[in-house]
């Protein structure tokens, strides 16, 4: 109780202000201001003068505060077409290289953050104001290269213009034709991709986002997004490209599926997903001198053209990044088939790279980025289970060619990830009762169209195959797996070897943990899955000493790899019965005890001599509640007690008994004696030799057997030792 009433009395202390201020006869507000603890703004001072300049403003710290805190004078007075005009140069046009360059671009920050400031008297007078307007477009008609700093600037204050005064902007700059070309001569500065992403996304109501999509697709930004992904252009224009075309599908798929059933498509989106769009960015890509950055950045807009939408509650290999969805444009699918044969040459013959050190030493021939992105190509295609895509990459022998890469670059876990998810596409394809029929539902989760013609969406699901033909071709594609590929005897030999190289004292290689899951899913689908019956044949087929090592592998070697990876979270305790693991049930009183207290004692009536009864009286810890309260704890703790007692010494669990509080109860120590104690364990400690006397005597009838001044004297010894702990 004491340690309740501790906690009471500190805590009130936080709450004894507000008490005084609620009671006390002066007003609060009186309070405030005889104490002076208010605070006045220098700025109120300074629009006391009439020749204060912006400058002036801008230097105190807490003019942005004061701006977005609707301070009136300080609006009305940034309002003024000279602040207005001021403001707008400051963020348009490059301090001089002469300042330091620590407070170089500081009143430059401090404009774009009042202008931004999302007021209203302000947005107002930008976004209606054409003069102000012009000032802003002619920051786009500079030379290139911007400066980083001043174009986010830039983009910043228009894109928060798009959101406020969308009508009034959109209208402006439709009226400029060169527009979209000036952005796009800039895009090599991030925040121009920035705001392209905001024409897109932020515009409201739909209707004027439709039309301001309509636009963008009149000035052809898409095709002219996909020619900046090209040998000639630099790299870092490229990367932008690549980076705003695969935001415009991502954002156009969201908004899509959010969309009501009879609004129009996006018209972007539908440009990027047809397949002459496709065909145009595969051509720049392989057209003219192979370099590694219109490679990459073209791959990456594929990939996220064959992106697919993860279902919830997937804990499998493909919530990693194995993600599928219901449909598929087939026009992607058709514009890169004839185009596999370079991706393959590619993995052959890669663009050149320069020898680099790593740290297990150095790597002459680096798999470079391009090929890590074909690798991810083709683990997506696999996923889409489009038979033409399958029966052309078997053809080409793709996957023969990724597993010898997997085991040559056995220190680039990115590779071997990505061959990991084309094994299991390949391993975990549907069976083709459980597919269901074609244009079940598109991207966006709708119903999809009816297609007479058979053209627009090829079918992929969780589980199901489509047809037989299709369904030939897989297993075609995983014959190829297990004979051509011989992915069986790979695994044998890698793993033999890495077991010699650490006789020898060498490291694991790095593909082990990677290999041990291509080895399991292989053992899994021979025991369950859809191609089950086609390799349990495939692995009979094997040379009979290939097959006896593959099976002495999985019962010993892989098993044991298992039990090793496998970590038990909890280490639990064997109970020797359920009885003895009763925890959870035991009446201990609620962590929250105090809390509550504490809360009761807080919404008591306060009165007027609140301060002069401030706290608890002594009296209030003597109630009879609080000494039943005590009793039931002392009763609780020798129960909990009773359970480590002899079995000669327990009682029937089951037996019918009154439950007394007052009465005694036998525990044991740490010591293995047994003892007996009478009221509260605190009274018998206190009263040490005459509680142990009267324990004697009231057990007489239990251990009579016993003698009684042994036991005494043990009890007492034990009572000692307990007091000296």
């Amino acid at each position: 109780m004491n340690v309740i009433r501790k906690y009471c009395l500190q805590e009130s202390v936080f709450h004894f202000w507000q008490v005084i201020v609620l009671l006390s006869p002066v007003p609060a507000a009186t309070m405030f201001w005889k104490f002076d603890l208010h605070t006045t703004s220098h700025i109120d001072q300074l629009l006391d003068r009439e020749d204060v300049t912006l400058r002036e403003l801008m230097e105190e710290d807490d003019v942005l505060q004061e701006c977005k805190a609707q301070n009136r004078r300080l609006l009305l007075f940034l309002s003024q077409d000279h602040c207005m005009q001021e403001l707008v140069s400051l963020i348009t046009t490059e301090p001089p290289a002469d300042l330091e360059e620590r407070s170089r671009f500081k009143f430059p920050n401090i404009a774009c953050e009042l202008l931004t400031s999302d007021v209203s008297i302000i947005n107002d007078k930008l976004g209606g104001e054409e003069s102000l307007l012009e000032m802003l477009y002619r920051f786009l008609e500079q030379d290139p290269p911007l400066n980083p700093l001043l174009a986010s600037f830039f983009s910043k204050t228009i894109g928060n213009l798009i959101a406020r005064k969308t009508e009034q902007v959109i209208t402006f700059l439709k009226k400029k034709e060169g527009f979209i070309g000036l952005v796009l001569k800039h895009i090599d500065a991030s925040a121009m991709m920035d705001l392209l992403l905001r024409l897109i996304s932020c515009v409201e109501p739909a209707p004027l986002r439709q039309e301001v999509l309509h636009w963008l697709n009149e000035e052809k930004l898409v095709q002219r997004l996909t020619e900046l992904i090209h040998t000639g252009k630099d790299e870092e224009r490229q990367s932008n490209a690549s980076q705003t075309l695969c935001d415009i599908i991502r954002l156009s798929r969201d908004q899509a599926n959010q969309m009501q059933e009879n609004m129009e498509a996006d018209p972007l989106l539908a440009v990027l997903e047809s397949q002459e769009s496709v065909a145009g960015l595969l051509k720049n890509m392989f057209e003219g001198e192979r370099s590694e950055a219109s490679i990459v950045n073209g791959t990456q807009v594929l990939l996220t053209l064959l992106e697919t939408r993860r279902l919830e509650g997937l804990m499998d290999l493909y919530s990693q990044g194995y993600e599928r969805s219901y449909t598929v444009n087939s026009s992607i699918l058709n514009a890169i088939e004839p185009h596999l044969k370079d991706f393959q040459q590619l993995l052959l013959d890669p663009p050149k790279k320069s020898a680099i050190l790593t740290t297990v030493g150095v790597l002459e021939q680096p798999l470079g980025n391009a090929r890590l992105h074909v690798a991810r190509l083709v683990a997506a295609l696999l996923q889409t289970s489009a038979p033409s895509i399958c029966q052309e990459l078997c053809n080409l022998s793709t996957m023969d060619l990724l597993l010898d890469l997997f085991f040559k670059y056995s220190w680039n876990n990115f590779l071997h990830f990505q061959v990991e998810l084309c094994v299991a596409a390949i391993l975990n394809h549907p069976s083709s009762e459980e597919r269901p029929s074609p244009g079940l539902q598109n991207h966006d989760g709708k119903p999809a169209a009816s297609n007479p013609e058979g053209e627009g969406e090829v079918e992929v699901v969780e589980t199901g195959r489509t047809s037989d033909p299709q369904t030939s071709i897989h297993n075609a594609l995983v014959a190829h797996l297990f004979q051509k590929c011989q992915l069986v005897q790979r695994i044998l030999d890698a793993w033999e070897e890495n077991d010699k190289i650490q006789a020898e004292g060498g490291t694991r290689r790095g593909n082990m943990g990677h290999l041990t899951r291509i080895s399991n899913m292989v053992v899994q689908n021979l025991e369950k899955g859809p191609v089950q019956a086609q390799i349990t044949d495939l692995i009979k087929e094997l040379p009979e000493d290939c097959r006896g090592r593959w099976e002495s592998f999985v019962d010993e070697t892989l098993r044991e790899t298992n039990r090793r990876n496998t970590v038990e979270l909890v280490s639990t305790h064997n109970m020797h019965s359920s009885s003895e693991d009763d925890d959870m049930e035991s009446p201990f009183p609620n962590d929250l005890s105090l809390q509550q207290a504490f809360s009761d004692y807080q919404i008591q009536q306060m009165t007027a001599n609140f301060v002069d009864q401030f706290g608890f009286n002594d009296e209030e810890f003597m109630c009879v509640c609080a000494q039943a309260n005590a009793a039931a704890f002392e009763a609780c703790c020798k129960e909990r007690i009773r359970q480590f007692d002899d079995a000669e010494e327990e009682e029937d669990i089951w037996e019918e008994k009154e439950m007394n509080y007052a009465t005694q109860a036998k525990s044991r120590t740490r010591f293995g004696v047994s003892q007996t104690s009478e009221g509260s364990s605190l009274s018998s400690m206190e009263n040490g030799g005459r509680e142990r006397d009267r324990g004697s005597e009231s057990d007489e009838d239990e251990d009579s057997e016993q003698n009684t001044s042994d036991t005494g004297r043990l009890e007492a010894a034990t009572h000692r030792k307990l007091l000296n702990e």
